[in-house]
């Protein structure tokens, strides 16, 4: 593994992604992405005691499916990097509890999974382990409550407000590579950018400057360009942070061609779903990631991509201090072997 610029790591000794598997809710399988997720709930409690086990128990089940797919032992992973929104990342801590698997535990905010990816494929192409599982979760409910209104209250959102998925996503990533087999690149470690947004509703304007200033500082450290990427996937900025973020790179002068960014949240719900500005949470870029963009690179539709994880690190307390919301990103380069 080497460096490059400022902030990005090169992978030189190649990171193999053996498989991804995506879970989502009722909801967000009544969207335009459903085709491309594994496994869609029918129940998002699962059958548990509460919203937070629920999401914890599908974590796990998502995992364990992508170790199996993997060829690898129930148990034998190396590591598993994941985190979550609940506090002190309790659905991934009870999953590796129940999985007893060496746990890193993330907290990057919706920008979680990428980070996984970026922190354990420097793991594995240093050469430290050879095997682990990257993921993160989310949950409507769990996220709600927390973050917002106990959800009996049924309160009414702002037009800007998201729609936290209910999703898992979960990558095994491995030393080496197979012909035709997906690999990782290279991946960003973005910067903690606070433009002074208070309003905890607004998740796309919070996360859209870091969100910019990642893709930006990616594409100035590996001296490439938008066009090098089939897609420039972004976490869950929304339609309204979308916006914000195409004006935010004029004003930088750097051109991003509509057609290449993609946002995930905007695209996992149909608008008539009353998901207000789209979707968010952890599990938002991991779903999508882990689904249709994996999918679509394998069958040969596109040839390499960019995901920038963006979370919007708040918390409860400083929400309720009137503190400012800081913004984070990460991006990793995924591409096709020859």
């Amino acid at each position: 593994m080497s460096r490059v610029g400022r902030q990005t790591f090169v992978y030189d000794n190649p990171v193999e992604i053996a498989s991804h598997v995506s879970y989502v809710g009722p909801k967000e399988g009544k969207g335009p992405l459903a085709k491309w997720f594994d496994v869609v709930l029918e129940d998002d409690l699962m059958g548990q005691k509460s919203w937070e086990l629920a999401e914890s128990h599908m974590l796990t089940q998502c995992v364990e499916q992508a170790e199996a797919e993997a060829g690898l032992a129930k148990g034998s992973a190396q590591a598993f990097l994941s985190g979550d929104l609940n506090d002190q990342i309790i659905a991934s801590s009870f999953a590796a509890r129940a999985m007893q698997l060496p746990f890193l535990g993330l907290y990057g905010a919706c920008s979680t999974f990428v980070q996984a990816l970026v922190v354990g494929g420097a793991l594995i192409s240093g050469g430290f382990l050879e095997t682990a599982l990257c993921a993160a979760s989310s949950h409507f409910c769990t996220a709600e409550r927390q973050f917002r209104f106990p959800l009996e209250l049924g309160n009414q959102r702002p037009p800007a407000a998201h729609w936290t998925t209910t999703a898992a996503g979960c990558a095994a990533i491995r030393a080496g590579k197979s012909k035709g087999g997906l690999r990782l690149e290279c991946g960003t470690i973005g910067r903690v950018v606070d433009l002074n947004i208070t309003d905890a509703n607004n998740m796309g304007a919070a996360m859209a400057p870091a969100v910019c200033d990642c893709i930006a500082r990616h594409l100035e450290d590996t001296g490439r360009a938008p066009e090098d990427y089939d897609i420039i996937a972004t976490g869950d900025l929304g339609w309204v942070g979308r916006n914000i973020l195409m004006e935010l790179f004029h004003r930088r002068g750097l051109k991003m061609p509509d057609e290449v960014l993609v946002d995930c949240g905007a695209s996992m719900f149909y608008k008539e779903q009353d998901a207000h500005a789209g979707g968010s949470g952890c599990g938002c870029i991991a779903s999508v990631s882990c689904g249709m963009i994996m999918k679509r690179l394998e069958a040969g539709e596109w040839n390499r991509a960019l995901m920038v994880g963006s979370g919007a690190m708040l918390s409860p307390t400083s929400s309720m201090q009137a503190q400012s919301i800081p913004g984070i990103a990460y991006a990793v380069a995924v591409g096709r072997n020859e």
